[in-house]
C-alpha cells in the first residue's frame, strides 16, 4: 500500500459527508429512523435520513450503532517518513486541531455503511454476562430489541436467550459458537439481525436457512469455505456479509429468491471467477475487494440498480465493454489492480460520482473523461501518468482530485475551471511549479504538492481564501511563500525538507495556525515571528541549525508539541521551561551536557526525548517531572551513560522508558516503584542481572534486554504476567539457556525455570 493511501481514505471520508444532502431523492432511500423506545437506538438515529417503514428504521438504527468501516476506506495517510520516537498519543488537554471542511459523496455513502454494518461493530454491551438472573436485563427497561453478547467467551448457542421478549437483533460476534444446537427453532424465527462474526465457523449453521425474517446476516471474519444453496431461503435478507472468509465459489445461480438483497459483501475471500449471477434488481452495493479475480466478471455489468462496486485488490487487467450497462453506477473502486488502460465504454457511466483507480499501471486517461459530468472524486494515485487531459476541466462538479505518485510535469492549463475543487493532491510527481491559475480555485481547502521540485509558490495563492491545509514537503523552496500568510483559514502548514533559511515577519499574521512543520530546512534561528503564533499547538523545527530560543517563546501558550531534534543546541534552552502547557518535547540529537533544574516547570510534560546528546551523567533533574509518561534517553549517537539514579522512580507516571545503547551496568534496586511501566527498552547495555523489585512491574508488557550481560533470569519472572513481548537475544544466558529464550515466549521460559528449581530442590 502506498504511503499516500492512508490520507486518501481520510479525505474520501471528508468528501463523503456532503453529497448525502443532494441525494435524498435517489433510489437508495437510506434514511434514519424513528426513535425506538430505547436510549441505545435513539442515539443511533441521528446520522440517518427518515424512511417511512418502521422495520427499516430499526435496522438502520442498529446499523448506525455498529459504526461500520470498509477495508477500502481504511485511513490512509501521507507518510512523510519522519522518525519521531514518541508513541502515537493525543495530549489530554491539547487544543483540538480541526479538520478541513468536510463534504461527502452521494446517497450511496449511506448504503455502503450498511455493507460493513456488523463487520467491525462497536456496540455498547447490553449485559456483561449471561445468567438466569441477568437475562431479563439484556433487554432494557424500555423494551430494547437488541441482545449483545459480543466477546463473552461463549462456546455454545445461548439457547435460553431468545425466550426474552422482543429480541430481534442478536449479536454473538467474537465467540466460539459453531452451531445452534439445543436452540428452539421456533424461538429463532423472529430474528431480523444476526451477527456471528469471528466465531471460527468453518461452515454455515444449518439453522440459518430457517430464519425467514432475517434481514441482516453477518458471518464475516470466519473460516467458511462454502456457502450452501439453501441461503436462497432467506427471502427477506437485505444485507449479507460474508467478507474475510475462505470462500472459493459462491452459489450465484441460486440467488434468484433474494429479491430484497441490497448489500452483498464478499471481500477478502478466495474467489477466482464469477461466471453466473442472477439479475438481483435490489442490489445496490457489491464488495468483491481483495479476492483473486483476474478478469472483470462480465455478469456484474447486468445488475440494473447497482450503485457501488468495489473490486479493490484483485488482478484485473482490463474492463469489458459491457461495463457501459451499469447505468446507475455512482461509485467504482478499482484500486490495486493491473489495469493498463480503460475501456472507452467505461466513459458511458454518466452517473459516476466517485472513481478510484489508484495503484494500477495506467499510462493515459482518455479525453472522454469529460463525460463524467457528475464526478466528485477522482483518485489516480500511483500510476504511470505523464499528463492529464485538458478535457478533465469539463468535470465541473469535481471536488477531490488526487494525482500523487505519477510522472506529471504540469496540471491542465485550464484547471481554474474546476471551481468546485476542494482538494488537490499532486504529491511525488515531477512538478517544477504551481500554476498561477490555482488562484482561481476559490473553493480549494487542501493543497498538497510534496515530493516535487517546486522552487516557489505563486503569490496569487493568497486569493484561495478557503485553504485550510497546505503540504509542500521535500521540494526546492528557498524563500518562505508570503502569500500563504494572507490565508485566514489556514491551520495546517508543512514545509519539511526544503531550503528555507528565514521566516518572514508576515507569518505573525497567521495567528490561526495550529500545526506548522519546517523539519529539515536551513533555519539558523528560532524566529521571534514564530512566537506570535499564540494558537499554535504543534511546531516541528527538527533538523535545522538552531542554537538558541528567544524569551518570547513564552507567548506560545497553546504549544503542546515541540520538536527541536537534530539542531545545534549545546545547552538546554531554559526559555522552554516557560511553556507550562507543553506535553511533548523532542530535543534529541543535539550537544546537550545537562538539563537545568528549571525543567521542573514543565508540569504537564508527558513525553520527553533527550536521546543522543552528550550528558556526562544521567540528567537527574528530569526525575522531577512527575507528569512524565514516556522518557527516551537512548544514546546510539551520544555519550554513553553508565548508571541510572535511584531518583528515576520519582516519575511514578512513567509508562515507557528507553535507555538503549548506553553502558548501564545495573538497574536501580527500587525500579519496582514504577508501577505504571508498560514498556522497558534496555537494548545494548551491560546489565548483568535483574533486581528483585523488577518482578513488581506488574503492568509491564514489552521488555527488551537484547545485547546485555545476563547469565540467568529470576525464577519469579512469571510474576510479570502482563508481558506480551520479550527479547533476551544476544545475552550469555545459562539459566535458562539461550535456546529456550529464542522463542520469546514467557510461558516457555517460566516453565523451564520452574523445572530447574524443582531439580535444584531435589538435589539438595
Amino acid at each position: 500500500m502506498m504511503p499516500e493511501d492512508e490520507d486518501r481514505s481520510s479525505d474520501i471520508e471528508d468528501i463523503s459527508t456532503q453529497f448525502k444532502k443532494e441525494s435524498q431523492s435517489q433510489s437508495l432511500k437510506k434514511t434514519a429512523f424513528i426513535k425506538e423506545r430505547s436510549t441505545l437506538l435513539n442515539e443511533a438515529s441521528h446520522h440517518q435520513e427518515r424512511k417511512s417503514s418502521n422495520q427499516t428504521d430499526e435496522t438502520n438504527a442498529i446499523m448506525d450503532i455498529l459504526q461500520p468501516t470498509s477495508s477500502s476506506d481504511i485511513n490512509r495517510g501521507e507518510n512523510k517518513g519522519k522518525n519521531i520516537l514518541f508513541t502515537k498519543t493525543i495530549p489530554t488537554d491539547a487544543r483540538t486541531v480541526p479538520e478541513p471542511e468536510t463534504f461527502p459523496i452521494s446517497s450511496l455513502e449511506t448504503t455502503e455503511m450498511s455493507i460493513d454494518l456488523l463487520a467491525n461493530e462497536k456496540i455498547e454491551k447490553v449485559s456483561p454476562q449471561v445468567s438466569e438472573n441477568s437475562e431479563e436485563k439484556l433487554v432494557s427497561d424500555s423494551d430494547l430489541f437488541t441482545v449483545n453478547l459480543e466477546a463473552h467467551g461463549l462456546q455454545e448457542f445461548p439457547k435460553d436467550i431468545l425466550k426474552v421478549k422482543y429480541v430481534k437483533y442478536l449479536i454473538l460476534s467474537k465467540n466460539q459458537i459453531r452451531s445452534f444446537q439445543g436452540a428452539d427453532t421456533a424461538d429463532l424465527l423472529g430474528l431480523e439481525i444476526l451477527s456471528l462474526q469471528e466465531n471460527g465457523l468453518t461452515s454455515f449453521p444449518s439453522e440459518i436457512q430457517l430464519l425467514h425474517n432475517l434481514r441482516i446476516l453477518n458471518v464475516s471474519h470466519n473460516q467458511i469455505s462454502h456457502i450452501p444453496k439453501e441461503i436462497s431461503e432467506l427471502g427477506n435478507i437485505t444485507q449479507l456479509l460474508l467478507n474475510n472468509n475462505c470462500i472459493k465459489s459462491f452459489p450465484f445461480s441460486g440467488l434468484e429468491n433474494l429479491k430484497k438483497l441490497e448489500n452483498l459483501n464478499l471481500g477478502k475471500n478466495n474467489l477466482g471467477h464469477i461466471d453466473t449471477l442472477p439479475s438481483l434488481k435490489s442490489l445496490r452495493v457489491l464488495n468483491l475487494e481483495y479476492n483473486q479475480l483476474i478478469i472483470f466478471p462480465k455478469v456484474l455489468c447486468f445488475l440494473p440498480n447497482l450503485l457501488s462496486l468495489n473490486l479493490t485488490g484483485n488482478l484485473i487487467g482490463s474492463l469489458p465493454k459491457e461495463i457501459r450497462e451499469l447505468k446507475c453506477l455512482e461509485k467504482l473502486t478499482l484500486d490495486h489492480n493491473k489495469l493498463t488502460f480503460l475501456a472507452v465504454e467505461m466513459f458511458q457511466l454518466f452517473n459516476i460520482k466517485e472513481l478510484r483507480l489508484a495503484d494500477n499501471i495506467l499510462e493515459a486517461i482518455s479525453y472522454k473523461i469529460e463525460n463524467f459530468r457528475e464526478l466528485r472524486v477522482l483518485i489516480l494515485d500511483n500510476n504511470l501518468l505523464k499528463d492529464i487531459p485538458e478535457k478533465i476541466t469539463n468535470c465541473r462538479m469535481l471536488e477531490y482530485l488526487s494525482l500523487s505518485d505519477n510522472q506529471l510535469t504540469e496540471l491542465p492549463k485550464n484547471i481554474q475551471k474546476l471551481r468546485n475543487l476542494r482538494k488537490l493532491h499532486v504529491n511525488r510527481n515531477n512538478m517544477m511549479k504551481i500554476t498561477d491559475m490555482i488562484s482561481h480555485l476559490s473553493n480549494i481547502r487542501s493543497l498538497e504538492f510534496s515530493g516535487n521540485t517546486i522552487l516557489y509558490v505563486p503569490i496569487e495563492i493568497k486569493n484561495c481564501r478557503k485553504i485550510t491545509k497546505v503540504g509542500l514537503d521535500y521540494n526546492k523552496i528557498v524563500y518562505f511563500p508570503v502569500g500563504l500568510c494572507a490565508l485566514e483559514s489556514l491551520y495546517y502548514l508543512s514545509f519539511n525538507g526544503n531550503f528555507i533559511s528565514e521566516i518572514p515577519v508576515d507569518i505573525s499574521f497567521s495567528k490561526q495556525l495550529l500545526h506548522f512543520e519546517l523539519n529539515g530546512n536551513k533555519l539558523l534561528i528560532f524566529s521571534e515571528h514564530l512566537c506570535s503564533l499564540i494558537h499554535l499547538n504543534h511546531l516541528d523545527l527538527g533538523k535545522n541549525l538552531i542554537k538558541t530560543i528567544p524569551p518570547s517563546v513564552s507567548n506560545m501558550v497553546s504549544l503542546r508539541v515541540l520538536i527541536l531534534s537534530c539542531n545545534k543546541f549545546e545547552t538546554f534552552p531554559t526559555e522552554l521551561c516557560a511553556l507550562e502547557y507543553l506535553q511533548m518535547l523532542d530535543i534529541s540529537e543535539n550537544q546537550l551536557q545537562k538539563i537545568p533544574s528549571e525543567i521542573r516547570n514543565l508540569k504537564r510534560i508527558q513525553k520527553l526525548n533527550v536521546s543522543s546528546n552528550q550528558f556526562m551523567y544521567f540528567p537527574v533533574n528530569i526525575c522531577q517531572l512527575q507528569s512524565l509518561e514516556e522518557l527516551y534517553i537512548s544514546q546510539i549517537n551520544g555519550r554513553k551513560l553508565t548508571r541510572l539514579p535511584e531518583d528515576l522512580t520519582n516519575m511514578t507516571q512513567l509508562k515507557l522508558l528507553d535507555i538503549s545503547y548506553n553502558a548501564i551496568k545495573e538497574i536501580p534496586g527500587n525500579i519496582g516503584k514504577l508501577r505504571n511501566l508498560v514498556s522497558f527498552n534496555a537494548v545494548n547495555n551491560h546489565i548483568s542481572y535483574l533486581p528483585l523489585s523488577f518482578l513488581s512491574l506488574k503492568a509491564l508488557q514489552q521488555l527488551n534486554l537484547k545485547g546485555n550481560n545476563l547469565t540467568d533470569l529470576p525464577s519469579g519472572i512469571y510474576h510479570l504476567s502482563s508481558l506480551k513481548e520479550i527479547n533476551f537475544d544476544d545475552n550469555p544466558l545459562l539459566r535458562p539457556p539461550m535456546e529456550i529464550c529464542k522463542g520469546k515466549q514467557l510461558y516457555t521460559i517460566t516453565h523451564y525455570l520452574q523445572k530447574a528449581d524443582e531439580r535444584d530442590a531435589l538435589s539438595h
